[in-house]
């Protein structure tokens, strides 16, 4: 199965419709302790689910174009700036004027778990329904179109019209465990979709262990029963586990230091669309993507900047 197979237009730019903004992520040096100042690490750097999977997508070399919204603030020109360094068509993305850029804020601890966040996502109220139709020339020329859930339920309803017109695959991330369900209506029309356990669960209405490699292969199998082309549970430190109407299958993950979790779940989306574009089999398809996330845990950022082909196969999970 690879995506060159239902797309009219493979050589064609994948688009890249959601948020956009900044990460600003601390790393504890102790343990959380409540109502005081936690000494820590702190890094910034641009993400948003749908600006790192563009990004991760053009550091492979493979044609993106973003369609997102950003503040007009200096931290949204410079977000633009450097989307475009890495290759991303950022033609599409809106600066609205007088609101700064999104952004995410982050506590993880020294063993690189995530203890709590906060996401202020205000720029992407902008891409409104109306605004993705009159970017419906986008969806033509695109080889597929990939949402993020922070969307609204309206626009995702509208960007997946506009792709089924199309005729080209969609990919779905859906975020967070809040915003799983707006997916739910739109699961027949999904080529691909990338949830971890918990919001999996949400989508199939079902409480999920990812410890559990039984129970999460039941609910990937349950998305594909659903219609999903291809499902893949994120299970972190156990790995993945993933289904199609022909095959199943479980892949461990990669022993390593996690630097910082952000961005970890984007990398792979974006190397399993990469591979599957380029007529890679599933199976090795998903091996890069848990290479590709393995590399970004290591990095104190949600994009590794010097991601290549050549990087990911270089630790391949055999």
């Amino acid at each position: 199965m690879n995506f060159a197979d239902f797309s009219p237009l493979p050589e064609a730019p994948v688009l890249v419709l959601g948020a956009a903004g900044i990460d600003i992520v601390g790393v504890l040096r102790g343990e959380l302790r409540a109502g005081t100042s936690n000494p820590s690490q702190i890094r910034s750097s641009f993400g948003g689910v749908a600006r790192n999977v563009a990004e991760n997508l053009a550091r492979l070399g493979h044609p993106v174009r973003l369609l997102a919204a950003v503040g007009s603030d200096q931290m949204g020109e410079r977000l633009i700036e450097q989307s475009a360094q890495a290759g991303v068509d950022i033609s599409a993305v809106i600066r609205i004027p007088d609101r700064t850029t999104g952004a995410y804020l982050a506590v993880v601890n020294s063993k690189g778990e995530l203890q709590l966040a906060l996401d202020d996502m205000h720029t992407v109220a902008y891409l409104s329904p109306e605004f993705v139709r009159q970017k419906s020339n986008l969806f033509k020329e695109a080889s597929m179109l990939f949402v993020d859930a922070n969307l609204s339920k309206e626009t995702l309803r509208a960007a997946i019209t506009l792709a089924r017109r199309a005729k080209i695959p969609i990919c779905a991330d859906p975020t967070s465990v809040g915003l799983a369900d707006r997916l739910i209506p739109h699961l027949p029309h999904l080529r691909l979709i990338t949830p971890n356990a918990a919001e999996a669960g949400i989508l199939c209405n079902r409480s999920v262990d990812p410890a559990r490699r039984r129970q999460t292969m039941e609910v990937a199998k349950c998305l594909v029963s659903q219609g999903v082309g291809i499902a893949i549970i994120t299970l972190g430190q156990y790995g993945i586990c993933y289904a199609t109407s022909e095959t199943s299958g479980y892949i461990p993950a990669m022993r390593t230091e996690i630097v910082d979790p952000t961005g970890g779940g984007d990398a792979l989306t974006a190397a399993v669309i990469f591979a599957l574009f380029n007529d890679i089999p599933l199976d090795d398809a998903l091996r890069l993507g848990v290479s590709a996330a393995t590399l970004t845990l290591r990095y104190s950022g949600a994009v590794v900047p010097d991601l290549t082909l050549e990087k990911l196969y270089d630790q391949l999970v055999i």
